[in-house]
């Protein structure tokens, strides 16, 4: 399943600009788009490739909804039947400006399960109009799939594995999959994400964390069906890192902090000031974490009303930094004594021990609104250019490594 076209918002001098190509648009990159009205524009998502039972998104772009009064309908071979698409406004962006709406004609329709391998036209219609066309790759079905996923060739205690039964196939039915294996503390139930894996409508996964405590070892993950049958079965094999395993000990830097308004690019590892009942962000870099720790991560300190969850910066900003930073927010007890106090991180299951002074200050959590992100306050050594902030929205995309551990197929 692939994608014909990407919405790109960015926010630049405080003005929302949205760009959407004008014209047919072809389906991902199958074909050219047919004779239609010129102003209108059809999207296909989910159209190259895609394998019969797999999902096809349609939208229509450019039809008014006086015009669309009259039935806006999608025929192609490839549906086995007539789609019928329905009026949507989108949202894509809300602001002071007022909202950003894209109006459309939209529907979702599955390949027919009888559909062959070729290329099918479809043509959209307004009444007995044709307005668009465009084209639908239909590759052939393939044999229901297990896969058992890792960051690593070999996976570590406490990794969060990527499970996934894909049984998108003729005559396939049910819903309750379970896997089991010796390696989990309890039977892990597949499901299907109906946001997330929209096209395929037989795609059932789980993320599982296994158990930090877990043995070395090669482990049977085994898939059972409705009936608690066996379907298929996968080898894992688990092994805790070792001396000069890159994430044994990582690369670990010094802890840093920011504040409340501040940015990691603004953190300083010493003489940061925060005030009693103020929050303070703790900044934890490592060229190699251990897998699991943009999940585990805390920072404690007798300075904190509870540990701060360190969770992992997957923004644009961080693409920058050789280091994977990991960040979160920490509550200064309120009426504490002014004074230095220690912040401490502990990661790769114990192994790495870092800590760093704070100094905290009398005062309150307006005062902590005065001071810049960096913990200067005011008045000492403030920049000239102030502390002017300039936000970027971006659709952005965690892009997670995994391998496979066994090959696919049941």
């Amino acid at each position: 399943m692939s994608w014909t076209r990407v919405w790109a918002v960015a926010v630049c001098g405080g003005v929302l600009g949205c760009a959407v190509a004008a014209g047919p648009a072809a389906a991902d990159g199958a074909g050219p788009a047919g004779e239609g009205d010129p102003s209108v524009s059809l999207i296909l998502n989910g159209a190259m490739d895609a394998r019969p039972g797999e999902i096809v998104d349609l939208r229509l772009e450019g039809i008014s909804p006086e015009r669309g009064q009259a039935k806006v309908v999608a025929s192609s071979p490839a549906f086995g039947d007539k789609v019928h698409l329905v009026h949507k406004k989108d949202v894509v962006s809300e602001g002071t400006e007022g909202d950003v709406v894209v109006s459309s004609y939209a529907a979702r329709e599955p390949l027919a399960m009888t559909a062959r391998p070729g290329t099918y036209p479809v043509v959209v219609k307004v009444g007995s109009k044709e307005v668009a066309r465009d084209e639908v790759k239909v590759v052939a079905s393939q044999r229901p799939t297990f896969d058992v996923s890792a960051f690593h060739e070999e996976a570590r205690p406490g990794e969060r594995l990527y499970l996934e039964f894909d049984d998108l196939y003729p005559g396939e039915t049910g819903t309750d999959f379970t896997v089991r294996s010796k390696a989990f503390t309890a039977p892990v139930r597949l499901t299907h994400d109906k946001e997330r894996d929209w096209y395929n409508p037989r795609l059932f996964t789980a993320r599982p964390d296994l158990p930090s405590d877990v043995r070395d070892g090669t482990y049977a993950v085994t898939l059972t069906g409705p009936d608690g049958k066996r379907i298929t079965e996968r080898k894992m094999t688990v092994r805790a890192a070792r001396p000069g395993d890159g994430d044994y000990v990582g690369e670990v830097r010094q802890l840093r902090f920011f504040g409340r308004n501040g940015s990691p690019d603004q953190s300083r590892a010493k003489g940061f000031r925060v005030a009693s009942g103020g929050v303070v962000n703790v900044l934890l870099r490592d060229v190699t974490p251990d897998v699991g720790e943009e999940y585990r991560l805390t920072a404690t300190s007798p300075a904190f009303e509870s540990p701060a969850k360190l969770r992992l910066d997957d923004s644009k900003a961080a693409d920058g930094d050789d280091h994977r930073r990991f960040y979160g927010p920490a509550r200064i007890r309120r009426g504490l004594e002014p004074g230095t106090y220690p912040v401490t991180v502990v990661s790769h299951h114990g192994r790495v021990k870092k800590t760093a002074d704070l100094v905290v200050t009398e005062g309150s959590a307006a005062d902590e609104e005065a001071e810049d992100g960096g913990g200067v306050p005011r008045g000492v050594g403030a920049g000239a250019g102030g502390g002017a902030v300039l936000l970027v929205a971006a659709a952005a995309f965690l892009i997670v490594k995994r391998r496979r551990m066994s090959g696919s197929g049941t």
